[in-house]
């Protein structure tokens, strides 16, 4: 179950800013340690948690059903929970904490484009950012023990990728102003 609400059209919007924000923090200031990239990604991934959350919470008070991005939140705000407790965690750790966040973002956000095909146009950016974040777990399963500057930058470029993603579907999301309940 997935809730889109036109009304909340600018949640999207922030959670891209926010992920593209934080993936030019990433690219243009490489040497900063991992430890200042944990603390920033939980600032991330709390965020964008709390934000998929309230509106998952504020749409079933209305008679929505927001499973899916219920359980979006409470992972993301999970994860960067984790990396503010553990800020000295090691270079793999990251890797594997930002792998299993992207790929199990990346299939809920598919999940959520096949079932909007039909309501909304532009569902293919939802599912961009899907496939984007399904992609970068991939890479980063597959190559665990590259460099830290590597990390940084790869995460960077990911961030920034589906910030844009998000964005867009944001601005796409704007223009409808009906309920889409599913």
């Amino acid at each position: 179950m997935f809730l889109i609400y036109g009304k909340y059209w600018w949640s999207f919007f922030i959670r891209g800013l926010l992920a593209v924000f934080f993936g030019l923090a990433a690219i243009f200031l490489p040497g900063i340690t991992l430890e200042i990239l944990a603390i920033l990604l939980g600032f991330f991934l709390v965020i964008d948690g709390l934000i998929s959350f309230l509106i998952s919470i504020k749409g079933r008070g209305r008679g929505l059903k927001g499973g899916i991005l219920l359980l979006e939140g409470l992972i993301g705000i999970a994860v960067g929970i984790f990396t503010f407790i553990w800020p000295e965690i090691t270079v793999l750790a990251v890797v594997l904490i930002v792998g299993f966040w992207a790929m199990v973002t990346g299939v809920l956000e598919i999940i959520a484009a096949v079932i909007l095909r039909d309501e909304i146009q532009g569902e293919w950016l939802l599912a961009l950012s899907g496939v984007i974040s399904i992609l970068f777990s991939v890479i980063l399963f597959v190559n665990p023990g590259i460099s830290a500057i590597a990390i940084i930058l790869m995460i960077g470029v990911y961030a920034v990728l589906f910030g844009v993603a998000m964005i867009f579907l944001g601005l796409r999301l704007r223009k409808h102003k009906v309920i889409i309940n599913i």
